[in-house]
């Protein structure tokens, strides 16, 4: 039983909190309201059964809990302009069937109450860090120690992350809504944002022992595609989708039998899941259908299509991925955009010409900490015959590497060039 009420939440959660949030216009009161109604449920549910429609049995329960809470708040401060910010919800009081009234004066579908959500979790304000774990718990329905399990962190930094970003978002009275204007350009860039970090910490871990995280790329693949849904008109949307169904295609081609992580040149294209692989075409079709000026989320969706639609390695069209990694430099210019157009470059132009790039970007202050620019240099100037040279930058790789498993390919590409110049 608990284990059904717990599925059925995972779908709900984020629903409940976004639909509360709409009357009671207070993000940790929501999420308090939602909570209880879980509980309401793990006390009922056993005795009388799963209801035949347990998802709406929740958002009643929730919503008289959210009504129950403004009319104690109203009677508690004696003064009625405290529910003045939703009046429809005060007359929703006084009617017998005050839910279903509620819902008919408000005629607001729930996604427009989801959109609101994920606008608020992901508000600019907040900093990365927060964004990210107010997604996943109030988005995500997952717990706190789940959240510091997939990052590997103390759940009291998690939890104390949490009630921080909440506090803010109080404090600054950010409103319930999906913003407008320049602001929603802002806020969409934002909400974004924190999905695609959830999956590429999914991706390629920053820490730990295993090369990747797969439920945090799946539960970023869940928001995006949420996220596709609430918001059908915008590309950028589409892109990101496509980008993370096309990339998440590879997971099980990433590692071999024992968990060691295997590179994209090196991977059993039949491993590839292919229907991943058409549904991320698929959105990229949409992003493309739209007519918009390509962002940069449909850019590195259009590369990665490069690769799912090479049947080998050697049939890769590096030509076009270097033209898409020019388009993205112009668009959004990072060091990484510069290192990843570098890989594209030696592939297609040779190894001489990628490293002239990357030795330029040596004195880049972002990339300092960044393992995989030795690593890239390390491999270009094998492939050039330095063998010693190639050695020490992959050894400097690995001393850069948070993630023990690629330490631990780094350490072994060193060993093996050791081996070679011994040899």
């Amino acid at each position: 039983m608990h284990q059904a009420v717990a599925a059925v939440w995972r779908l709900e959660s984020a629903r409940l909190v976004a639909a509360v949030a709409r009357l009671v216009r207070d993000l940790g009161v929501a999420e308090d309201l939602a909570q209880d109604t879980l509980l309401a449920a793990l006390d009922h549910w056993p005795r009388d059964g799963v209801p035949d429609k347990p998802g709406a049995w929740l958002m009643t329960t929730a919503k008289r809990r959210a009504l129950d809470h403004l009319r104690h708040r109203q009677m508690a401060e004696s003064r009625h302009d405290e529910l003045a910010q939703d009046l429809l919800a005060q007359e929703a009081l006084h009617v017998p069937d005050f839910v279903d009234a509620l819902d008919a004066a408000r005629q607001d579908h729930i996604g427009d109450d989801l959109l609101r959500l994920i606008f608020t979790a992901c508000h600019p304000l907040l900093s990365t860090e927060a964004r990210v774990a107010l997604t996943l718990k109030l988005l995500g329905g997952l717990s706190t120690p789940e959240i510091a399990r997939a990052f590997l962190l103390p759940e009291a930094t998690i939890a104390q992350r949490i009630v921080r970003a909440k506090r803010t978002l109080g404090e600054a009275c950010v409103p319930f809504e999906v913003p407008h204007g320049a602001a929603l350009d802002e806020s969409l860039a934002s909400v974004l944002e924190v999905v695609y970090l959830i999956f590429n910490e999914g991706y390629t871990a920053t820490s730990g022992g295993d090369w990747m995280r797969p439920a945090l790329c799946d539960e970023a693949l869940r928001l995006g595609r949420m996220l596709a849904e609430l918001a059908p008109q915008c590309a950028e949307v589409h892109g990101l989708v496509a980008l993370m169904e096309i990339q998440a295609s590879r997971t099980a081609a990433r590692t071999d039998a024992q968990g060691r992580p295997v590179l994209l040149a090196a991977q059993d294209r039949g491993r590839w899941d292919r229907l991943l692989i058409r549904r991320g075409l698929a959105a990229l079709a949409r992003t493309e259908a739209l007519g918009a000026p390509a962002g940069p989320y449909q850019l590195q969706a259009a590369i990665a299509a490069c690769h799912a639609r090479a049947a080998t390695a050697e049939a890769t069209d590096w030509g076009r991925i270097v033209a898409l990694y020019d388009a993205l430099a112009r668009t959004a210019p990072s060091p990484v955009v510069a290192l990843n157009r570098a890989v594209a470059v030696a592939m297609h132009q040779g190894p001489a010409a990628g490293l002239a790039i990357v030795d330029k970007l040596l004195a880049d202050p972002g990339l300092q900490r960044y393992q995989w620019l030795p690593s890239v240099r390390g491999d270009l100037l094998q492939r050039l015959g330095r063998m010693a040279e190639a050695r020490a930058s992959f050894e400097h790789a690995a001393s850069l590497a948070g993630n023990a498993r690629e330490k631990a390919l780094l350490q072994a590409r060193a060993a093996a060039l050791h081996r070679f110049t011994e040899g």
